[in-house]
């Protein structure tokens, strides 16, 4: 019974809202927003019958190796930062500089520094997605309770072991949150960056349906990405409720209480 109640959360917006699209396409027949029947038309044609080798899956590899080297640059980077209280002060002001430029406008930087290649791409996506892990991590190593830091040093605890059973345990809330934040940007440069000088790619794809009035198709692109998000966030829900299995526990022993 638990089960069909989470499901039926799970689907009633999306029924509700593929409802609202079937009811307001009914009437007079709109160029630019195709029915739920013509979408589903084009859709299996348009993805099943080579660009899911041509253009999905290379978008999808270049999307999570970006996104692996921002993790990992991250994390590391946050450690070193946020250990360092001098380090620290050094580099925010730089760091904060930095996140605040859009990644979309260094596309064209990339391109000269690094050329029209796939290496471009998993650049603009480690460029967008490295800020919220690297800012996550230095904030959760920075707010580690002092307590705990104490406790540590009386047990003699340093160097890595330190970092593997104290530091990333109490910052790992914090980092995961970062990595969230991560996958959506991660995602929407995954686009942009395929939209300069590519020949490949769902974001190229997407523009040649929209600049040869290829609607449906077009829309069925969207749908495509909608539904790599979607996979992306329920792998994301899984891998965070084991790496945080602790924390939950907690916490439900606090709500419990």
């Amino acid at each position: 019974m638990k089960t069909l109640k989470s499901l039926a959360y799970v689907v009633a917006l999306p029924l509700l809202l593929v409802l609202l699209w079937w009811a307001s396409t009914r009437g007079e027949p709109n160029f630019f927003v195709p029915t739920p029947s013509a979408l589903v038309d084009v859709f299996g044609p348009t993805w099943f019958e080579g660009r899911i080798t041509g253009d999905v899956l290379p978008s999808v590899g270049r999307l999570l190796a970006g996104l692996a080297i921002a993790i990992i640059l991250g994390i590391v980077v946050g450690l070193l930062v946020g250990l360092n209280r001098t380090l620290r002060a050094l580099t925010e002001p730089v760091f904060e500089f930095f996140r605040a430029l859009p990644p979309p406008v260094l596309v064209p930087v990339l391109i000269l520094l690094v050329g029209l290649n796939d290496g471009m791409k998993v650049a603009v996506i480690v460029v967008g997605c490295i800020w919220p892990v690297l800012l996550n991590t230095i904030e959760g190593v920075r707010s580690i309770d002092p307590v705990q830091n104490e406790t540590t040093r009386s047990y003699g605890i340093s160097g890595l072991n330190r970092i593997r059973y104290q530091v990333l345990p109490s910052a790992a809330p914090t980092i995961m949150a970062g990595i969230r934040q991560s996958l959506s940007i991660g995602l929407i440069l995954m686009v942009i960056s395929e939209m300069f000088g590519s020949s490949s790619g769902l974001g190229f794809t997407i523009l040649q349906f929209q600049r040869s009035f290829a609607i449906p198709e077009m829309w069925s692109g969207i749908l495509v990405l909608g539904l790599i998000g979607l996979a992306l966030s329920l792998i994301f829900q899984w891998c965070e409720r084991r790496v945080l299995r602790w924390y939950h526990g907690l916490k439900e022993v606090e709500n419990a209480a």
